[in-house]
């Protein structure tokens, strides 16, 4: 019998299992999945090149030794020869040079490949991004020469204008503009709640998480049906509710207690004809003439037929505004 006639054995090496563990700054340092301080604690090589992460000092609590190395794809394929398992900890958006590099490796055929996995230690919230968004604007409102000097009354014009564009967006239907939008508005909020904390007089300063929490509690409290025991099968249950439980909180004398007086005039007329018939106050419209009267009048019905007419005249405006700029040629 020949060399030939016996078929070699050949036993293949294990290859090992790279594992890139994402982490996010969002969420507390220490904080992670179960699955993740699993694979931290069984892994041969913990890695990671920013000796500032966040999260080492809660590794070296928990026992889980990290060595500071940026190492290149080849070198971390190797480490894991034998059959091993490397984490390698990522930071921010993670290290494109490192799985450009894997990926390039994968896709010589040359290399016996580790297992690659990513894993996220740790995960995003919904609203998670606003955490992003206040520690901009507290950065902006410090080191802004513009921004650090601005007020609540001097930025009181600027909620106006993006209240009324939001509102713009809205009515055009633009999704990309309704976003942007939408964004502007959070910015006042944000804005304002960030200046409330350098009030001068210390005890009626509060921040963001005060707002949000006032917030919160108004909810829950105002929405005994989600929240509690309480019943609502309509619409009009639920509004009529709200209108027991705003009054009660704010202790109003009268049902036009609470109304801005500075809105725009239609709907200042269709509030008030609102809160009349809501609160039933048997009080008809005022006598007079004039187009002021006539006004309040339209705006009253308008309410009472489920029509808010700032809007019904804004959208009557937007074509009396098409119908001018065709008469112009506009466009064309």
């Amino acid at each position: 019998m020949t060399d030939h006639d016996h078929p070699e054995s050949t036993t293949a090496e294990p290859t090992g299992r790279i594992v890139l563990l994402t982490t996010s700054h969002r969420v507390a340092p220490g904080v992670l999945s179960w699955p993740a301080w699993q694979t931290l604690h069984a892994a041969e090589r913990v890695l990671c090149a920013d000796p500032g992460h966040p999260q080492l000092p809660y590794l070296r609590e928990a026992g889980v030794e990290v060595v500071h190395e940026r190492p290149d794809a080849q070198e971390l394929v190797g480490a894991c020869a034998g059959g091993g398992t490397v984490v390698v900890l990522l930071s921010g958006e993670g290290d494109q040079r490192l799985t450009d590099g894997l990926a390039r490796l994968a896709g010589s055929g040359r290399v016996a490949m580790p297992d690659l996995e990513l894993l996220p230690g740790s995960y995003d919230l919904p609203g998670a991004r606003l955490l992003d968004l206040v520690q901009v604007m507290d950065r902006v409102r410090r080191e802004c020469p513009w921004t650090s000097r601005q007020t609540h009354r001097g930025l009181a014009k600027y909620a106006i204008e993006e209240a009324y564009e939001l509102v713009e967006a809205i009515e055009d239907g633009d999704r990309e503009e309704l976003r942007e939008e939408l964004g502007d508005v959070l910015l006042q909020v944000v804005f304002h709640a960030r200046i409330a904390e350098d009030h001068e007089v210390p005890d009626e300063a509060f921040s963001i998480d005060d707002v949000a929490a006032t917030l919160v509690e108004k909810l829950i409290h105002r929405h005994p049906h989600v929240f509690g025991d309480e019943k609502a099968e309509t619409p009009e249950d639920v509004s009529a509710h709200w209108q027991r439980t705003k009054a009660v909180e704010k202790r109003r004398e009268s049902v036009t207690d609470g109304i801005p007086l500075g809105q725009p005039g239609l709907a200042l007329a269709a509030k008030l004809a609102g809160r009349v018939r809501t609160g039933g106050v048997a009080v008809e419209l005022p006598p007079g003439e004039g187009i002021g009267y006539e006004l309040l009048e339209l705006a009253a019905r308008a309410e009472a037929a489920g029509i808010d007419p700032e809007t019904a005249l804004r959208a009557a405006a937007r074509v009396y505004r098409d119908a001018i700029r065709a008469a112009e040629g506009v466009g064309e």
